[in-house]
């Protein structure tokens, strides 16, 4: 099934189901209001859920709309543990290249992680807020998991069985800050501001064959400004699944259900397929032209992030925000904040 979550003036949105098409939905009023109480209660839920589910993609839902990607927040709008890494062995060695940052001791052993903000997300249509251009805006694409329980000390085969909903992800980076951070010793802070999800989640069961064993072998397209800028595949160079990754995390402590884990820029080998963020882009250049051309994003500047099953149909829905500048935003409170049409 594929879940989403409507804007509706509050902080966690409305729970509704997506028609396999991405064409129709409906709320899941009745069942749940909020995606993170089906993630509390699974094994009840999500049967019913999947009723309703088959209802509405025979066409029997009595009560289904027009879906509107506008009116997404992010599927899971805030959770308890939002962690990013950096799963493709490719995209570590451009961006820790000789020169540049320093290779990052056991890289090859363990996953390369941070721990991010996940008490506030960003929808898949709202925009980036920054407050300079300075900073070195940059868009990480990835792919992304929502886990139940995770207990500590799990094993990577207990860890994908935990595994209840993927996503994709702009995971945004910027790059100017991040360096000073990386130097300072201690982590990734103001470099990393709110990341965005696609509209949609979907089980494990609507991806197919093309989830095995942790890895998603579909195509990552990205495209910057409507100038198509990656195809990269992201399964097989996945030098780390999310079994793995999830482990990690559980080595020293429990996952509670709603944590999200991302895969980082999905990045390959053969540079024709392109790239999932501008710094593997510079490092290119660098490498092959002694200096970097490409510039960072700009305010006006669009990223499109989506990802296409088999059969040439969207999966999850589009990412497509627009850099914008952090002048005149305000934070409303929730119940300032004007609800879904």
């Amino acid at each position: 099934m594929k879940l989403a979550t409507y804007k509706d003036g509050s902080r966690d949105g409305q729970l509704v189901l997506v028609s396999r098409d991405l064409t129709s939905a409906h709320y899941a009023t009745g069942i749940a209001n909020q995606l993170q109480a089906v993630l509390d209660d699974w094994n009840f839920m999500a049967p019913q859920l999947q009723d309703l589910s088959d209802a509405l993609n025979s066409g029997k839902a009595r009560h289904a709309f027009a879906f509107d990607p506008q009116q997404c927040m992010a599927p899971l709008p805030r959770a308890g543990l939002w962690a990013g890494a950096c799963a493709y062995r490719s995209h570590v060695a451009l961006v820790h290249r000789p020169g540049e940052a320093p290779a990052p001791a056991g890289r090859d052993s363990a996953p390369l992680m941070y721990q991010g903000g996940s008490d506030g997300f960003l929808g898949a249509c709202d925009a980036v807020l920054l407050a300079s251009e300075a900073y070195g805006i940059d868009f990480e694409a990835g792919v992304a998991v929502i886990c139940a329980d995770v207990r500590l000390g799990a094993t990577p085969a207990q860890a994908l069985d935990g595994i209840r909903l993927l996503m994709l992800v702009n995971d945004v980076s910027l790059r100017h800050l991040m360096a000073a951070e990386l130097a300072r010793g201690l982590g990734l802070l103001q470099s990393k501001p709110a990341t965005a999800f696609s509209p949609v989640t979907v089980t494990p069961d609507e991806l197919g064959e093309a989830w095995d064993k942790g890895r998603l072998h579909l195509t990552l397209q990205s495209s910057w400004n409507g100038r198509k800028v990656g195809l990269c595949e992201a399964g097989p160079e996945m030098t780390f699944h999310f079994g793995q990754l999830m482990a990690h995390l559980c080595q020293t402590r429990h996952l509670r259900a709603g944590a999200i884990m991302g895969s980082g820029a999905v990045s390959n080998q053969d540079r024709s397929r392109g790239y999932s963020c501008i710094a593997e882009k510079r490092a290119i250049e660098t490498l092959q032209d002694g200096q970097a051309l490409t510039e960072f994003m700009k305010f006006g500047d669009t990223i499109r992030i989506e990802m296409k099953g088999r059969d040439g149909q969207s999966v999850f829905g589009a990412i497509e925000q627009e850099i914008a500048p952090l002048e005149n935003a305000v934070m409303k409170r929730p119940n300032q904040a004007q609800a879904a049409a």
